[in-house]
């Protein structure tokens, strides 16, 4: 990856744009930094092929957000809408992002599919991004992920974020637990099973994630 690709996605400035638009602070999914969906094609296909036709079948993604951002100009191009399934089952078209900007995606709970687009060139990245803060309940799978990365990379970073944020809830409720000591409050056993419970179920989904290794590029 080029640096000032992963650098562009690390800045302040892009993390807090980002943030504001989800309503709740992100941080990049460091595998997905610098992933690049590419489309070219000689642009002869008949525009009345891009009508509902879907380019990627209906589907929810593995993380809780993504930020779309145009690098191709796409004012010639028919069809490429991504398709949304609501509430009451309707079927809402969203236009996607003109070049040069962007619009997030809360994929990982709206189910979702990418029309098909008529037009020569259509770039763009697709960063995935994750809670910053490890209070918030974590629901990331790899799903979507594993049959178009390398799997042992993927699963490393997957394994550390996750080891990092069980690290802070666990120092901060051993500080939790100090506090209350310290100032006589009756030890509460209700609210500790209910902690640990909370970190059971993340840990349990976190092994649902640990199969074998089957990667699709391969390394030594």
């Amino acid at each position: 990856m080029a640096p000032f690709v992963h650098a562009l996605w690390k800045s302040p400035e892009v993390l807090a744009a980002v943030s504001e638009v989800a309503g709740i602070d992100l941080v990049p999914f460091e595998y997905e930094v610098g992933h690049t969906n590419l489309f070219f094609s000689d642009g002869d296909e008949s525009s009345d092929e891009a009508n509902d036709s879907v380019g990627f079948s209906w589907h929810y993604d593995s993380f809780p957000f993504v930020c779309v951002t145009m690098l191709s100009d796409c004012t010639e191009m028919k069809g490429g809408e991504t398709a949304v399934l609501t509430g009451s089952s309707d079927v809402l078209k969203v236009r996607g992002p003109t070049m040069g900007t962007a619009v997030i995606l809360q994929g990982r709970y709206v189910k979702h599919a990418a029309l098909k687009a008529i037009g020569k060139e259509r770039i763009s990245f697709i960063t995935a991004f994750r809670p910053k803060s490890p209070f918030v309940k974590d629901e990331l799978v790899l799903t979507g992920s594993r049959p178009i990365s390398n799997q042992s990379d993927l699963v490393y970073d997957y394994c550390i974020y996750r080891a990092d944020i069980l690290e802070e809830r666990f120092r901060e409720h051993a500080d939790k637990l100090r506090r209350a000591k310290a100032a006589g409050v009756k030890f509460d056993p209700d609210a500790v099973k209910e902690f640990i419970q909370e970190q059971k179920e993340m840990l349990e989904a976190t092994l649902l994630e640990m199969i074998p290794i089957h990667d699709v590029v391969e390394t030594e």
